[in-house]
This record gives C-alpha cells, structure tokens and sequence, in this order.
C-alpha cells in the first residue's frame, strides 16, 4: 500500500534556517536576528519572520514598552525542526567545501 503524504510544511526562503538556527537556543530580539544576518534589507527580514511565525514555527512576544520590545522564539513544532537543522548543518561542514 503506497503512503499518503498529507501535507508537509518545510520553509523555504533564503533566510530561514538560519533565523531557526539562532534562536534554538534561546529568546531573540528582532535586533539581535537582524544583527546576525547582516546586511539584508529590513522587508526580507520582517517577511522570513512572519512567514515563520505564520508556519507555527516561531513565536512572536511584543512587549508593551517604549519602544516596543519585540522577542522571538521556537514554538514546539520549530524545536521538533531543530534535528533537521542540525543535520544539514553536520552535513555542510562534512561536504560543504567538495566539488565533484
């Protein structure tokens, strides 16, 4: 009997990753993610974010401050993601640098 594949979310954008990959490990500040990945321009970086946070995969707690304090974190279904990144991650710096 062949399997039925319901629906199979896996994030796409250029960015994605590694916004998962850096906040695995604990709460960040949209300037500590924007810091982090540089010089991108700030609508990429608000689109990967809310696509994320759309896709369960992130968390997003504003703070009622002046200036508003915005952190973001992983929900259950990104911390079940985390595996995966981490996979990719041992597998680039394995091959990451062959050319066949």
């Amino acid at each position: 009997m062949v399997g039925i594949i319901t629906e199979i979310a896996i994030p796409t954008g250029r960015w994605k990753y590694l916004i998962l990959w850096f906040i695995k490990s604990k709460e960040r500040r949209y300037s500590e993610i924007k810091a982090f990945l540089g010089d991108i321009p700030q609508c990429s970086h608000k689109k990967q974010l809310r696509e994320l946070e759309t896709d369960g995969l992130i968390n997003r707690k504003i703070y009622p401050e002046v200036p508003p304090r915005v952190e973001y974190s992983l929900t259950t279904k990104g911390e079940e993601f985390i595996p995966i990144i981490d996979l990719m991650e041992e597998f680039g710096r394995k091959f990451g640098e062959q050319v066949d």
